[in-house]
């Protein structure tokens, strides 16, 4: 913990006054009663004093002004804290390999449990898109706050051939930066050339690309990228990945099946699928991000539920003037309140 104004904490030593002024005034009391009472009356006095009880309130109320001087200093302190505004987005991978069933029911079915209970732990005020890639990639859900939506478009998941894990980090990058001006077609060579406009004109240049940060320094949004098989489209996850991370997002990637891979088929073709760990945790190590392995439907889902949480909250410094000034009103009142109830005074 540290203080904006750690000078003020001198007041503390006011403190030690305090407690020599209480005892003196106990022994001024004290001396008192010897002097005008009787025998009886002084036993009778000094015996309802005694005890802990009588030194209880201004106990409470000392620490109560302790408690304030600290405030005064106002403290600042590391805390983890849900965080306001933030965006997710979730890069889910549809290629045909998903249909494997050595996650059951298969990939794909477990894939999409667990986006679901992903989405049932953000909070309401998280934003979550969800992007979904093959041989090419695509923003099926803009981020959103309506749940609803979120898991609308990740039942409509429908598989197709190819794994483009790079489009789908890119396209996830341009949904998180829609302002930046991010030209998807370029990055990955899908699509054709933007047309001229009318006379013939070229299209106006496109701004400039922004100067790297630091990786993983961007603390508003992270992307979660889920897949199964290797890349066989797109362009090559590890520049993709170092786009990522010169705008400062992290990249948490879960590897879905087994390293030594399963054989699938469909429409008369068939071929092993086997999980690619090695380029998924350069993803996460390039981006400051973390990787996740998930070899079963459960193990995948508690993936992702804890991912949840993690994501959502943010760890920053934060004054806590006010927990000491409420700490120390609440035990002033509870000096008081004692007080009253036993000797029918305050203090």
């Amino acid at each position: 913990m540290s203080f904006v104004w750690p000078r003020l904490l001198w007041l503390l030593l006011l403190l030690p006054l305090l407690v020599l002024l209480y005892l003196s005034i106990l022994r001024q009391q004290r001396a008192t009663m010897l002097r005008h009472a009787g025998l009886a009356l002084v036993q009778e006095a000094l015996s309802r004093n005694r005890g802990w009880r009588r030194h209880l309130p201004p106990l409470l109320f000392l620490l109560g002004l302790a408690a304030m001087m600290v405030a005064m200093a106002r403290p600042v302190a590391v805390l983890t804290l849900p965080e306001e505004e933030r965006t997710i987005i979730l890069a889910m991978d549809i290629s045909g390999s998903m249909r494997a069933a050595d996650v059951g029911p298969n990939r794909l079915a477990a894939a999409q449990a667990a986006a679901h209970s992903f989405v049932a732990a953000v909070p309401k005020s998280t934003r979550v898109g969800v992007v979904a890639f093959a041989a090419t990639a695509a923003l099926v859900q803009p981020p959103t706050r309506n749940h609803e939506e979120i898991d609308a478009a990740i039942d409509r998941f429908q598989l197709q051939r190819g794994t483009a894990v790079g489009s789908g980090l890119l396209v996830a990058l341009a949904a998180i930066f829609p302002e930046a001006g991010i030209d998807i077609q370029a990055l990955t060579g899908e699509g054709e050339a933007p047309p001229l406009r009318p006379g013939g004109t070229p299209p106006p240049p496109k701004p400039p690309k922004p100067p790297p940060v630091a990786p993983g320094s961007y603390p508003d949004a992270a992307i979660v990228l889920l897949t199964d098989g290797q890349r066989t489209a797109g362009p090559a996850v590890e520049e993709a990945a170092q786009f990522v991370a010169d705008r400062g997002v992290r990249v948490y990637t879960v590897g879905i099946g087994t390293p030594e891979g399963e054989v699938v088929g469909y429409e008369g073709w068939s071929m092993r699928v086997r999980l690619d760990e090695a380029t998924l945790k350069g993803v996460a190590d390039a981006t400051r991000g973390e990787y996740f392995h998930a070899t079963s439907a459960s193990e995948l889902e508690q993936i992702y539920r804890n991912l949840g949480s993690r994501l959502v909250m943010k760890t920053q410094q934060t004054e806590v003037s006010a927990l000491f000034s409420a700490l120390g009103v609440l035990l002033a009142v509870l000096a008081a309140f004692l007080s009253l109830y036993w000797f029918k005074r305050v203090l």
